[in-house]
């Protein structure tokens, strides 16, 4: 007779608390449903271990199962900060030179340049990539070398744009 009345009051007091348990609870977790519902599960599974809880008075067993998601909360914080933390005494292995950043980064300039009119991605290309100087690269062009040195100064500003536009920093 004794756990049907228990039952009883633990259906009772999950009806009258569980939604505000809930709201608290999602409170304490800054949003995070699943450590929300994890809370309140354990909230509650503790009120029904205390048979105490379940003879008290409304408000009294309303602080007492938000004060436990509380410290349920806490309690669930500090060990996953704890736990964040690695103590080794040996220092973290360097990183090793792949040339895969290399890779990348010419991907990006090439894309860039292909965006570029052809004067300007022609003048970056025989200057910066083939190594053509301004003088060389006039004949080449057959330009005057003024022409290649202006060239040359507006594709670098227009690169960096199309640079910057896919979120490429310095």
């Amino acid at each position: 007779m004794k756990e049907v009345a228990e039952d009883a009051l633990m259906r009772a007091l999950h009806e009258e608390h569980s939604a505000a348990l809930w709201s608290y609870a999602l409170h304490l977790t800054s949003g995070d449903r699943i450590r929300a519902e994890d809370v309140v599960q354990e909230t509650l599974l503790r009120a029904w271990r205390s048979t105490a809880v379940l003879d008290q008075s409304q408000g009294s067993a309303r602080a007492w199962l938000f004060t436990v998601a509380r410290r349920i909360a806490i309690d669930g914080w500090r060990s996953a900060s704890a736990r964040s933390e690695v103590v080794t005494d040996r220092p973290p292995e360097r990183a090793v030179a792949d040339g895969t950043d290399r890779a990348v980064q010419g991907w990006l300039v090439a894309e860039a340049l292909a965006e570029l009119s052809e004067r300007h991605r022609e003048v970056l290309v025989l200057c910066y990539f083939q190594g053509y100087s301004v003088a060389d690269a006039a004949l080449r062009l057959g330009v005057a070398e003024g022409t290649v040195k202006s060239r040359t100064h507006y594709a670098l500003r227009a690169l960096r744009l199309v640079l910057e536009e896919r979120g490429v920093t310095q």
